[in-house]
C-alpha cells in the first residue's frame, strides 16, 4: 500500500502533470470506487467543467481543488494515476477515466479495485469523512508532540497499532512505523501507556524525520508501487528493518527477526530493542 511518502511523491508528479488542466468528461467503468456522491452519474455530472487548480495530500489521501469542488482519493493497496494522450491503449485495470480539454487523459488503474473517490464542495471536504477522521499530518503545523504523547499514553494498545491509527498520526502504514520504531530503538510491542515522554518523543521525531527521508528519495518500492510516470522510490535501499529479516542489524549486527502484531509483518531487532519484562 502506498504510504505517506509515495503519495507525496506522486502528488507532486501529479502537479506538475495536470494541473490547469479542464475536464471536459469522466467515464466510470467501476463505479464502486466513486462514495461520494453514491451515484457515480452524479460524480461526472458535477466534475464535467471543472479545473484543476491544485493538489494536496493529508496523510495518504490525495486532494484534487477543483474550481469548486475538492476530490479526495485513496489510491488504497495498488491504485495508480497515469497521464496518457487519448489514442494511446488503455490497461483494463483502468476504472476512472478523466479526459481533459487538451486531448489528454488521466486514468486511474487499480487491479484490487479497493480505491475510493470523494467529492464535496470545498467548504465540507475537511468536515467529512474521510478526512475528518483523519488525526494530525507529520508536516502539518496540527502535528503537535506535546499533544500527541498524552493520547499515547492514556492507551494499552502496543506502540506499533497505535501509530498504524491514522486517527492519531495520519499517513504511517507498516513500512515506515518498523523503521520509525527501529531508529527509536522502540519494542513495537511496547504498550503506550509504558512509554516515557522522551521515548514518545523520540518516536515521534523519528516517524517525522524516517518520512521526510522517504519523501526526498521518492518513496519505497515495495512490490508494485511507481510513481504516476513510471518512476520506483528509491528508499527501499535505506531500510534499516522492514524487509531485512535474517539480515544483520546495521546498528548491532544482531539478525533481525519478523514477528505478526495483529496480523501484520513487523520487523525487529530484539537486542536494539529489547522488550522489557513485565
Amino acid at each position: 500500500m502506498p504510504e505517506l511518502p509515495e503519495v507525496e511523491t506522486i502528488r507532486k508528479t501529479l502537479k506538475e502533470l495536470v494541473v490547469g488542466e479542464t475536464i471536459q468528461a469522466v467515464t466510470v467503468t467501476w463505479p464502486k470506487i466513486i462514495k461520494h456522491p453514491d451515484d457515480s452519474q452524479r460524480f461526472t455530472e458535477l466534475i464535467k467543467g471543472e479545473s484543476i487548480k491544485d493538489i494536496h495530500r493529508k496523510g495518504k489521501f490525495l486532494l484534487f481543488e477543483l474550481s469548486n469542488y475538492t476530490l479526495v482519493s485513496h489510491l488504497r493497496m495498488e491504485g495508480k494515476y497515469g497521464v496518457f494522450e487519448r489514442h494511446e491503449t488503455s490497461d483494463k485495470h483502468v476504472h476512472v477515466v478523466f479526459d481533459f480539454e487538451s486531448g489528454k487523459q488521466l486514468r486511474y488503474q487499480d487491479v484490487r479495485k479497493f480505491g475510493t473517490m470523494h467529492l464535496f464542495s470545498k467548504e465540507e471536504a475537511e468536515k467529512q469523512k474521510p478526512l475528518s477522521l483523519l488525526g494530525p499530518d507529520p508536516f502539518e503545523e496540527a502535528y503537535s508532540v506535546e499533544q500527541i504523547i498524552p493520547v499515547i499514553q492514556k492507551s494499552d494498545r502496543v506502540i506499533k497499532n497505535i501509530l498504524l491509527d491514522q486517527q492519531i498520526v495520519a499517513g504511517l502504514g507498516n513500512i515506515y512505523v518498523d523503521e520509525t520504531l527501529y531508529r527509536a530503538q522502540v519494542h513495537p510491542l511496547r504498550k503506550g501507556s509504558t512509554l516515557t515522554v522522551l521515548e514518545l518523543k523520540t518516536i515521534l521525531d523519528q516517524a517525522k524525520q524516517t518520512l521526510q527521508e522517504a519523501v526526498e528519495q521518492g518513496g519505497t518500492t515495495i512490490r508494485s508501487y511507481i510513481n504516476s510516470q513510471g518512476q520506483i522510490g528509491m528508499f527501499q535501499q535505506q531500510l534499516f528493518a522492514y524487509g531485512q529479516e535474517n539480515k544483520p542489524c546495521k546498528r548491532c549486527g544482531h539478525p533481525i527477526s519478523k514477528m505478526k502484531v495483529s496480523n501484520r509483518g513487523t520487523h525487529v531487532c530484539e537486542v536494539c530493542q529489547p522488550l522489557p519484562s513485565s
